[in-house]
């Protein structure tokens, strides 16, 4: 049902949509956009150049400070939010206008890269006029200087009296700070006093937006059998031992669990043995084991992605099912641990999608299609998703995202601001 619901989204999206022309309004948004690109795309460069790798907490509060200095320069205020010491984690960069005209929109990004203080991938490069090497240029440095920019673009045309625009710029998107309901507390706040939320993580394509996401959450099996020696197994007295169970119970997981449309799990780690000795921290452990000794323990740690709440615990229930009918002398337990919640294809995304989809054809940027959530990964508008109409992937173009290829497609910031912009105008002067 859910990919019916979405196919008929895009089929729907397709039909032919009749191009408005610009107001006298809109065409100065346009034009200051035009004005300002080259130093958006030296904004750009300038961020990047200063690495603020998820553990850089300096790097990443520095890059907070660059932009906090240039939302202040349009007459936002703006707040850093520190993160408590222990999580290890910078903080969260806010700025506000404050107002009562329109929809109150929250405008999401983040500061922070996957390319830590000793990865060799460091500086902008230029490739040609169109394309640059960038560590986190694409994810998401150059979604935040669309946010930023196209609100210059309406600050410099008196566009934003009397509206509440919030951008939040999280600081550990790439490796969520925890407990969540510290390190999101602030950022779904925001959401509860707000009507739409904008999220510029990567473009999937320039004409794709993002109106469902699917949620992550982790699982942790730990399976027990009966260390003895192994011409015993399978006997009454020894049983099956943990690496069969083990077996048995993953085995399961794929010919039973699987199948729900867009619903995947994952086992991303597996041991099994005598001994085994697993660092969650470091996800890295060590194991001792031989051939002629029934295994006695055995764990595995997975992913689990899912497009709603009820998938979810429909299919957690049925995992719990599984690991509850153990084989002789075998146990076996599972548990769980929520990382980022579904952002469901929802009626008011869609109508997002409708607005954005408008804009696009008026500027004669072509349509916006939805794009597929099954490809997408999870990301911080998932979080407000519950409190507020979204939409995301708003972002920047380019390829290659969380490698040492990773590269921003400099020619679209233009046209993506633009976009951007009008998008905005029109939903704070509904």
């Amino acid at each position: 049902m859910r990919r019916i619901l979405l196919t008929f989204c895009s089929v729907a999206l397709i039909l032919p949509l009749s191009a408005q022309k610009l107001s006298r309004t809109e065409k100065k948004i346009i034009a200051s956009v035009e004005k300002y690109n080259q130093e958006a795309i030296a904004f750009l460069e300038k961020v990047v150049n200063i690495n603020s790798g998820t553990l850089n907490l300096e790097g990443v509060k520095k890059v907070g400070s660059v932009f906090g200095e240039a939302f202040e320069s349009i007459d936002f205020e703006t707040r850093w939010i520190e993160m408590p010491l222990e999580m290890n984690r910078a903080g969260h960069l806010f700025a506000e206008t404050t107002g009562n005209k329109g929809k109150k929109l929250l405008l999401i990004g983040h500061l922070d890269t996957v390319f830590e203080e000793d990865s060799p991938f460091q500086k902008f490069e230029r490739i040609n006029d169109s394309i640059a090497k960038a560590p986190g240029g694409n994810d998401m440095k150059g979604g935040n200087v669309i946010v930023l920019y196209a609100l210059k673009a309406l600050h410099e045309n008196g566009l934003l009296d009397d509206a509440q625009i919030i951008v939040a710029f999280t600081g550990d998107e790439e490796s969520t700070g925890k407990p969540l309901e510290i390190s999101r507390k602030d950022l779904v706040e925001v959401a509860k006093r707000s009507d739409v939320a904008l999220g510029f993580e990567t473009s999937t394509g320039f004409n794709y937006a993002t109106v469902a996401r699917r949620g992550a959450s982790g699982w942790a099996l730990e399976v027990g059998g009966k260390r003895a020696h192994s011409s015993g197994v399978f006997s009454d007295r020894v049983g099956a031992g943990a690496i069969f169970e083990m077996s048995r119970i993953l085995h399961q997981f794929y010919t039973d669990v699987k199948g729900d449309d867009l619903l995947t799990f994952n086992p991303g780690i597996l041991m099994g043995g005598t001994f085994v000795d697993f660092d969650e921290k470091t996800s890295k452990g060590e194991v001792f084991g031989k051939s002629n000794v029934v295994a006695q323990k055995a764990i595995a740690r997975g992913g689990l992605r899912f497009i709603s709440e009820e998938q979810k615990e429909r299919a957690r229930e049925k995992m719990r099912e599984i690991v509850a009918q153990n084989l002789p002398k075998t146990s076996a337990s599972i548990s769980f641990t929520d990382s980022y919640p579904a952002m469901e294809p929802t009626a008011g995304n869609k109508k997002l999608l409708e607005r954005l989809n408008q804009v696009s054809l008026d500027l004669g940027q072509g349509q916006v299609l939805p794009y597929d959530p099954g490809r997408r990964g999870a990301a911080d508008v998932s979080f407000v998703a519950a409190y507020v109409d979204c939409l995301d992937g708003l972002g920047t173009m380019g390829s290659g995202a969380h490698t040492p290829e990773e590269t921003v497609n400099l020619k679209t910031i233009e046209d993506l601001t633009k976009r951007t912009a009008i998008l905005i105008y029109r939903l704070i002067n509904e």
